[in-house]
């Protein structure tokens, strides 16, 4: 059975076959009309959205399937208490494939581990958001005609942002690739995003403030929002939330077919002028999403039978021997799941938690 937790559980030719099934369905919708009749999606979301919640819903409705679910952790059993795990094996009794978004990273990953359907992430705190990687993936592909040889600005909350941290370990996958980094010195890229993705794979990237200077060089530009809910201290957050906002005038500055994205939702990071601009392609991002969704959820469904791809089958493991220190960690508040750590450097003694990916140096290895 597959699922999909992180953007690298799909290789590159089904990442391609993704794209050409979500080409076709908008070139012939009507041939996919009830190509999940009979089938329920489960959309468990632990904290509130709206684009994702609605995109993956649209998506089974328009392949002919139901859906169930709840929208926030306060109408579920997690108010009492239930584990992920428990909550995974109830739902795998009720539908066919589940989407799920919680706040604490590694939660579907626990998820999937414990259903007997397929699971895809819908965002897990800081961590991963491969379905939004996956919308993007086709925006570009579909603005641009390819997934190669483009210089592609990221700006705004580059340290909090998980979108910007999918985005950049999939564009790994293209040659070709320029990655240019704008943000304050406080949202810089997180230090395992800049060494595991952009230096171990011999990308070319520049970090830089200056959204205009870096304009004309960009062939895509992926804004995001500052966000309110991943900062602690409430007085960093007003002093940093107007850092960038790109206006008609700043979009003067970039190339005529320079393509703007954003996985919404916006506050006050793009003007509502620039709405107006052809180049703006944040609004047919979330259209292109629904249909991305729909191309998942059919290839999960028809690999049911499949097993999942081997995991950690050549990694040293520590088991229970260490704690993970990420607050945010599901681990942190589901005490009886095991601590594992995936050994990634002997010589500096690193290793990483299995669930929330946190680096931590420990003597035990």
């Amino acid at each position: 059975m597959r699922s999909l937790i992180d953007i690298f559980d799909l290789s590159i030719e089904e990442l391609d076959e993704l794209i050409a099934t979500a080409n076709d369905i908008i070139e012939h919708p009507a041939a996919y009309a009830e190509k999940c009749k009979g089938k329920k999606l489960a959309t468990l979301f632990f904290e509130p959205s709206t684009r994702t919640r609605l995109s993956f819903e649209a998506a089974m409705m328009e392949l002919g399937g139901n859906v169930i679910g709840f929208s926030e952790a306060s109408s579920s059993s997690a108010s009492k208490g239930e584990s992920v795990a428990d909550t995974a094996k109830v739902i795998s009794c009720y539908a066919d494939i589940i989407a799920m978004r919680h706040p604490k990273e590694g939660a579907p990953y626990v998820a999937s581990k414990n259903a007997t359907i397929p699971v895809i992430n819908a965002g897990d705190g800081g961590h991963n958001h491969p379905t939004q990687t996956l919308t993007d993936l086709l925006t570009i592909y579909r603005e641009k005609g390819r997934l190669h040889d483009l210089t592609v600005g990221f700006c705004g909350d580059l340290k909090y942002g998980r979108t910007v941290h999918s985005l950049i370990s999939a564009l790994t996958r293209y040659t070709g690739i320029k990655i240019v980094l704008i943000s304050p010195e406080e949202l810089k890229i997180p230090g395992y995003v800049r060494f595991d993705d952009l230096e171990k794979n011999h990308m070319e990237y520049l970090e830089t403030t200056n959204l205009e200077e870096a304009l004309p060089t960009l062939d895509i530009l992926y804004m995001t929002r500052i966000q309110r809910e991943r900062f602690a201290d409430p007085f960093v957050y007003e002093r940093l939330k107007d850092s960038y906002i790109l206006t008609p005038e700043k979009m003067a500055l970039a190339k005529s077919d320079m393509a703007v994205l954003h996985p919404l939702p916006r506050v006050n990071e793009i003007s509502v002028q620039v709405d107006k601009d052809p180049r703006a392609c944040y609004f047919k991002q979330v259209l292109n999403g629904k249909y991305i969704r729909m191309a998942l959820i059919l290839r999960l469904l028809e690999s049911v039978d499949q097993p999942s791809p081997a995991e950690n089958e050549n990694a040293e493991l520590l088991i229970n021997t260490i704690r993970c220190q990420n607050p945010n960690c599901i681990t942190s508040v589901e005490q009886e799941l095991d601590q594992i750590f995936k050994v990634t450097d002997k010589e500096y003694h690193i290793c990483r938690c299995i669930y929330c990916e946190s680096k931590q140096q420990t003597k035990e290895i």
